[in-house]
Formats: structure tokens, C-alpha cells, sequence
């Protein structure tokens, strides 16, 4: 929320409201319900409030995000209050009216999460939040480790079965789940502790949380917090960076909460998939031009918890104008084809990263190339893997990998704002 400032309250109001309804509202929430021209909420909400509440009711439309700057504009010059479920800055419509407005007054509630916590006795510090709300399922696969406490912000009545089933597939099917509904309210309701292998439960109320203490099966593959996955967590044609290069890759890319990889001939995504799974806020593109493998990327990031992921079918640098800028750049593939590598680097600002791999000779002359002109970084990668050898064990040497990683900086003979080297 913007600082306070001096003057005149802004014209909108947001009033968060929990299950209990109008009898759990403070005084300061329900004088700004009774004081508004204008109520507008979703149709449950607006039906918790009492006739002393006069304003016009307005109940939002679907989809709701691209109607907000219509509404609010029809109703300019009148004191509008707006319904939330629980705390509106808190995966609510408060964010997109902050967007939209920059400044407005929130008089929050109790979320979800502060009752869920609370009835569990779980501390809110040590658990994992994830919506499901407007979200795939998929997303859920990445917060999925063992011993941890989730979460859940279910979209409706069937969410809770989905996310036994996810479970259930992704080698988690001995997680204990409880459903908690209606927090707060006269109907609040918590199901018994099942497993996911287990989940037999029927539809329940559509206002509901999961809770999930995570427990991986003992013949799960496990996946960990940080880059370099194992090589088996991915489906491939063998057009794959392997895990201790692909560790290194990341490790030189260096992704930042929020920003935007551009991830040229993804392959089979790995790097923008780990690049993604940094951060629940690291955003990815991943080019691809053959299609099968394009939809063989979509296939990884859905399964590992990033399905999010941008897939754009087509040949770089062709395709790369079309893109939003990124933060940083890796190119696994297609190194050869004209004007890549500059395309890509006049498309980073100052600070942006460019990294990119190779095996082959003609690739790692261009790469000497721009390590000569930009600077950087060039260094070989080589890894050996123990393999039997008769009765014994002996080194199997992979293809070693040149890797150029540089940051782009300002260009200090260049006086113009913006210009970079």
C-alpha cells in the first residue's frame, strides 16, 4: 500500500470480509460499507452485507482483471467500496486496483491463511503459500519437497482432488492432506487426515484451503531447491544440457527474483525450467523451432511445477523481436545462424547477462570471437563419469562444453544514456 498522504481520502475504498460476514467486521470496516455510493464485489460478498448497507450493488463481471478500469471509471466522483475475501493485498483484487489507481485506502481481514495457520498451529512463517486461484494446477509440483508444510488457495470444490491426484503423480502420494472450509464462518469445517494415496473425500464447500505436510515415496526421483536436476527428471531426444553443465550454466546466469530469461533452442527447456524454479517470480521464454520438441518443453514445465513457461515456436534471431526484453540470454543452440549472437546482445540492457554453450569448433571460433570484442568470461567444461571397464572402473569423458558468459556494461566512450558495450 502507498504511503499516507495529506488530503482529501481517496475515493475507493477496499474492505476485506471473511466467512463470518458483516457480525466479524470492525467499526472502521463497516462505516466505510455504510458510507458508500457504490458496493462492488462477487455475488456471495455483496450478499453477507445487511440493508443498512444502501449503496448501489454492483457485482463484478468475468473475467474480472480486464473489466476493473471500466468500472471504476463509470462510477468516477462516487464513494466506492469494494469486497475482498480476507486480506485484499494478499492474492486479492487489491493488487489490480493499486495498478490501476496507485493509491486507495485497505482496511484488511483475516486471510485464509492466518485462520488456516491458526487452527493447525502451524507458524505462518515456516509454511508455503500456493494459490490455485485463476492458476494450473501444475504450479503446485514446484513447492513440492519432503517435510514441507503447504498451503493451498484452492479455486473451487474440486481443487482439493486435484491436488491429490498431482501428488499422487509426482511421487507424493504419502502427503497428508486435510481440507479446512469456510475459516472463520458459522460453517467452518476441517476433514479428517488422509494421504493423497489414499483421497477418497467428495466435493465439499467451494471457500476452502489444503493443507499438505509433504512426504515423498520412497521410489520418488528427488528433485531439490537448487539448478542441476537429474538428467531423468526430463523428458529428451538427448537434445538436453546435462546436469552438472546445466548447474554451471545457471550459476553464470545468475537469475533475480522477477526477471526474464531468454532461453534460445530450448531443447528440452531444462535451463529455462531451473531458471524459472529459482523463484516463483522468474519469468522464462524458451525458443524452440522444431515443434515436437517445442511441445516436449511445454511437457517438462508443466510436470516440474513451472507452467508458465512461454514456449515460441520459430527460428531465432527471426522470432526475437517479438519478444519483451530480457534480463538475461542463453543460447544452447543455433550459435551459427546469422546475426544471433548480436541480436541478442543489442536486446540486453546494461547489466543484462548473455551466456552461451557449445560443442562444436565453428561455434567456439564465434564465441572466441565475441570473448575478444565484449570480454566476459570463456571457460571449458568437461566432465568424466565413472563407468565399468572389464572388471573394473575406468573415466568416460563427455563432450566438453565452451561456455561464454558476460555481463553487458555501459559503453564509457559513449556519452549517450542507455549506451552499452
Amino acid at each position: 500500500m502507498t504511503p499516507a498522504r495529506s488530503g482529501p481520502s481517496p475515493a475507493v475504498t477496499v474492505v476485506g470480509i471473511g466467512a463470518d460476514g458483516w457480525e466479524g467486521l470492525p467499526g472502521t470496516s463497516r462505516t466505510a460499507l455504510r458510507d458508500a455510493e457504490v458496493l462492488i464485489g462477487g455475488a456471495r460478498q455483496l450478499d453477507l452485507l445487511p440493508p443498512e448497507c444502501a449503496g448501489e450493488r454492483v457485482t463484478w463481471p468475468s473475467p474480472l482483471r480486464p473489466a476493473v478500469p471500466g468500472l471504476l471509471t463509470a462510477h468516477t466522483g462516487r464513494r466506492i467500496a469494494v469486497l475482498a475475501s480476507g486480506d485484499p493485498m494478499f492474492y486479492g483484487i487489491g493488487r489490480a486496483l493499486t495498478e490501476e489507481l496507485g493509491e486507495l485506502r485497505v482496511l484488511p481481514h483475516p486471510s485464509s491463511v492466518s485462520h488456516a495457520a491458526a487452527r493447525l498451529g502451524w507458524p505462518v512463517e515456516d509454511v508455503e503459500v500456493v494459490t490455485l486461484v485463476g492458476r494450473p494446477t501444475a504450479r503446485l509440483a514446484a513447492a513440492l519437497h519432503d517435510g514441507r508444510r503447504l498451503l493451498v488457495l484452492s479455486a473451487d470444490a474440486t481443487t482439493p482432488a486435484e491436488v491429490a491426484a498431482l501428488l499422487r503423480d509426482r511421487g507424493f502420494g504419502p502427503s497428508r492432506l486435510r481440507v479446512l472450509e469456510q475459516l472463520g464462518g458459522a460453517k467452518e469445517r476441517t476433514t479428517d487426515e488422509v494421504t493423497a494415496d489414499d483421497w477418497a473425500h467428495p466435493s465439499g464447500d467451494p471457500l476452502n484451503i489444503v493443507a499438505v505436510e509433504c512426504r515423498r515415496a520412497p521410489d520418488a526421483l528427488r528433485l531439490g531447491a537448487v539448478p542441476g536436476l537429474p538428467d531423468d527428471a526430463y523428458e529428451h531426444d538427448g537434445q538436453l544440457t546435462k546436469r552438472h553443465v546445466r548447474a554451471a550454466t545457471l550459476g553464470a546466469l545468475a537469475p533475480a527474483p522477477g526477471e526474464l530469461l531468454w532461453d534460445i533452442g530450448g531443447g528440452s527447456g531444462s535451463i529455462a525450467i531451473e531458471w524459472m524454479r529459482t523463484h516463483p517470480s522468474c519469468r522464462a521464454v524458451s525458443v524452440e523451432r522444431d515443434p515436437a520438441r517445442a511441445e516436449r518443453i511445454t511437457r517438462n514445465a508443466d510436470r516440474l511445477g513451472v507452467p508458465g513457461l512461454r514456449v515460441v515456436t520459430g527460428a531465432a534471431p527471426a522470432v526475437l523481436a517479438e519478444l519483451p526484453p530480457p534480463a538475461a540470454v542463453f543460447i544452447g543452440g543455433g550459435l551459427t545462424a546469422p546475426g544471433l549472437l548480436d541480436a541478442c546482445w543489442d536486446a540486453l540492457p546494461a547489466g543484462g547477462r548473455l551466456v552461451a554453450n557449445t560443442v562444436t569448433l565453428e561455434s567456439e571460433a564465434l564465441l572466441a570471437d565475441a570473448y575478444r570484442r565484449r570480454g566476459g568470461e570463456l571457460v571449458r567444461l568437461a566432465v568424466a563419469h565413472a563407468v565399468p571397464v572389464g572388471g573394473f572402473t575406468g573415466w568416460r569423458q563427455a563432450m566438453p562444453v565452451t561456455q561464454w558468459a558476460v555481463q553487458k556494461t555501459p559503453d564509457p566512450r559513449d556519452p549517450r544514456p542507455g549506451a552499452d558495450r
